[in-house]
């Protein structure tokens, strides 16, 4: 089994601007990333998913006629962070976050624990498809988790791990049956 995991491509945001479930535009060059993705993967796709994000399902629609989203492969959710920017978030709270974001969540968030489940619920689904080639349309956050997990990185290192806008990343996978 291959599974590709693809990050979507370049959004269009201001500087430290917070994201995570916040549907956002995509920069003018996301048909130049798009042909260097198409290049990278091979003609053949079997079944696509992707992030019901737009920036995730924008991509999709170029790569596949037929695609499945899934909830599981939402980037993580900063609750009344969301669409604010880092400099404007309370001090204090800001603080406490960033010393155990792995436990801890943002106002109304999920911490990185919460979003590892959700992550990893979908991923081990995944690895139990029958399809040759998998293609999974996500985000950073969602793909350092999964590389994170397959090299055994513990969950404060995974944002250590470099995952640019339209990096690909080839996972070959052994598929186990109970004979």
């Amino acid at each position: 089994m291959e599974i590709y995991l693809i990050r979507h491509t370049t959004p269009a945001i201001p500087k430290g601007f917070i994201y995570g479930r916040t549907d956002v535009p995509l920069t003018d060059t996301f048909s130049q990333e798009i042909d260097v993705i198409r290049q990278k993967l091979p003609p053949d796709l079997g079944t696509v998913y992707a992030s019901p994000s737009t920036r995730c399902t924008r991509l999709a629609e170029q790569l596949a006629i037929n695609y499945k989203t899934d909830e599981r492969l939402y980037e993580v959710n900063f609750g009344k962070w969301e669409g604010k920017t880092w400099d404007t978030i309370d001090l204090e709270a800001l603080s406490t976050w960033m010393k155990d974001y792995v436990n801890i969540s943002p106002p109304e968030g999920e911490s990185m624990v919460q979003m590892q489940q959700r992550v990893l619920g979908f991923w081990q689904e995944l690895l139990l498809q029958p399809s040759k080639k998998i293609v999974v349309i996500t985000h950073g956050g969602v793909i350092r988790l999964i590389l994170a997990k397959i090299n055994n990185i513990p969950l404060q290192s995974a944002f250590e791990i470099k995952v640019g806008y339209g990096d690909i990343f080839l996972i070959k996978a052994a598929l186990t049956k109970k004979l």
